[in-house]
């Protein structure tokens, strides 16, 4: 999960053969009189509807589209407000937020305290079936409308039948005001609140879904033109956008590629404007600093990559096994040859110091490369393999995998392979399917600048993330307490004593934590890059 997210998910962009002129703006990467920027994309999985994306490839485009209560500074990742103009409370616990007028969403209606609280009630409503229903987990009356999922050992059951269809934690005061309640204390709420779940939702939306779905409506820097499935999304620029940035250019379309290489190959011809993420091929040699001379960089994100373990197969259940795998992985050197040093190697499952509550070392011994140990605990735990390790096939995997798989042979004796699933989207089925027979990627960006978001959206009993179908007593403990803390400096400190009990259990095997190494062509000036990867739609201008 973006954004994304997946709540931010990372991935690369897939589908399907795109002609190298691109298509809908223009020859090229646009011609210069119209405006368009055109950026490499993925697929969304779902329709354009905010409470149901959490992944990349919806995320990008709802960020273009919708503005949230606040935004985050691209430098620092600190949050300030945006639709918001204050968010205030005595505890923690009950938050007044406060709107700044002539807010309008693109069909004209205006921005209000509705907005915000029926979007919120409608993404929490399990029957709704929102994927991102679960970020408003902490507001009173979540599990009225959202109650637990019964599933165990015998597998799927019925989910009980709600009983509220609101959330009593949500009270609108007046037009530009309303009143969230939530059922702890909650330091990092307001954080939070930046990201697409928590977007507002015009009245169209709910008099007709399927029209929404069809042509969606933000409140956000660009409103929707055109999708061609597999192909391209185009946006253009609202001019009644009431943010403090008001966009140069005149739009942007989203194109969806196959494969990293033709993107980057794309945009070395001057076919396309931005891609998000290099091909393993340009980094070799630094080769993409002389394809782009300066229309390159390397910047730290909040993003890190790991191997979930599907600890639904008996085979994985054995915490020997997941610590044998982890500590048979030689992260430097992987980063080095593979990824030329552009990541650096995990230590933990929270990355980097841009992160409040980053802990180094969180990790420990078992995110160090110690192939004797790792082979010894192998053997005590009886395991012996074979492993095939799953991701998408669009997305650049293929050698870093490969290379893992080298190093399980050699340091412990197993055989290891590569499962290539065509498609993201198909990957992601396989995750909701329990699918996995052994560990499978698994790419993080985060949705807010907080170490909650690296911990509690995926490790959490049934957190939307959760697809380990990870269990623990101790950290969900671990995590409320972090979370009712009375600061967020307190909530840190005890995000990182939650983190412990990751590196006890390793339920995934963190691997390392990502820079973005982006791209640019030469229409392009003033280029920015936020801690999500995205470029910076509504500051970046075109060469006149």
């Amino acid at each position: 999960m973006r954004k994304r997210r997946l709540a931010a998910w990372i991935a690369a962009p897939l589908a399907v053969g795109l002609l190298a002129t691109g298509c809908g703006g223009g020859a090229g990467a646009g011609d210069a009189a119209d405006g368009i920027v055109s950026v490499s994309h993925t697929e969304p999985q779902n329709p354009l509807v905010p409470a149901n994306t959490t992944e990349t490839g919806g995320g990008d485009v709802l960020d273009a589209m919708f503005t949230g209560l606040v935004a985050y500074d691209e430098q620092t990742s600190e949050p300030y407000n945006a639709v918001a103009e204050s968010i205030e409370s005595p505890d923690n616990t009950v938050f007044t937020i406060k709107l700044k007028p002539g807010w309008t969403f693109h069909d004209g209606s205006p921005v209000t305290a509705n907005s915000f609280v029926r979007a919120w009630n409608y993404a929490a409503y399990g029957p709704n079936g929102q994927s991102g229903a679960s970020f408003f987990e902490h507001v009173a009356g979540y599990e009225q409308v959202n109650p637990a999922d019964p599933d165990g050992e015998n597998g799927p059951a019925q989910a009980p039948a709600p009983t509220a269809q609101e959330m009593s934690g949500l009270k609108v005061i007046d037009d530009l005001t309303f009143e969230v309640t939530l059922n702890a204390p909650f330091a990092t709420f307001p954080t939070m609140l930046g990201y697409t779940a928590f977007s507002p939702m015009p009245e169209s939306f709910f008099a007709d879904k399927a029209g929404f779905e069809a042509h969606p409506i933000g409140n956000g820097p660009f409103q929707f033109d055109s999708r061609q499935p597999n192909a391209h999304i185009t946006l253009s620029t609202y001019e009644q956008y009431a943010g403090q940035n008001k966009p140069s250019i005149n739009g942007v379309e989203f194109r969806v590629y196959n494969e990293l290489e033709t993107a980057y190959q794309d945009l070395v011809s001057g076919n396309l404007d931005f891609v998000n993420q290099l091909p393993p091929s340009a980094l070799v040699g630094d080769k993409w600093k002389a394809d782009l001379q300066d229309r390159g960089m390397v910047k730290p994100i909040l993003s890190n990559n790991a191997l979930q373990l599907p600890l639904y197969d008996p085979k994985y259940q054995d915490v020997r096994v997941r610590h044998a795998l982890s500590m048979a992985i030689d992260r430097q050197q992987i980063t080095e040859t593979i990824f030329q040093g552009a990541y650096t190697p995990a230590n933990g499952w929270v990355p980097g110091d841009a992160i409040p509550g980053y802990e180094p070392g969180a990790c420990g011994e078992f995110c160090e490369f110690n192939p004797q140990r790792a082979k010894q605990l192998l053997d005590e735990s009886g395991f012996q393999g074979p492993i095939t390790i799953t991701s998408n096939a669009d997305g650049g995997h293929k050698e870093w995998i490969e290379a893992i798989c080298g190093q399980f042979k050699n340091n412990l004796g197993l055989d290891c392979v590569f499962n290539p699933v065509p498609t993201f989207a198909e990957f992601l089925k396989m995750h909701e399917e329990n699918a996995h027979q052994g560990p499978f990627r698994f790419g993080w960006l985060g949705d807010y600048p907080a170490a909650e978001t690296f911990l509690g959206k995926i490790y959490r009993t049934g957190a939307s993330s959760n697809y380990m179908r990870y269990s623990s007593p101790e950290f969900d403990a671990a995590m409320d307490r972090a979370d009712r803390a009375p600061t967020e400096e307190e909530g840190n400190r005890l995000y990182a004593e939650a983190e412990k009990v990751l590196a006890k259990d390793m339920p995934s095997i963190p691997l390392w934590n990502q820079n973005a190494v982006v791209g640019w062509s030469e229409r392009l000036e003033g280029v920015q890059v936020s801690f999500d990867r995205q470029l910076n739609l509504e500051t970046v201008k075109l060469v006149s």
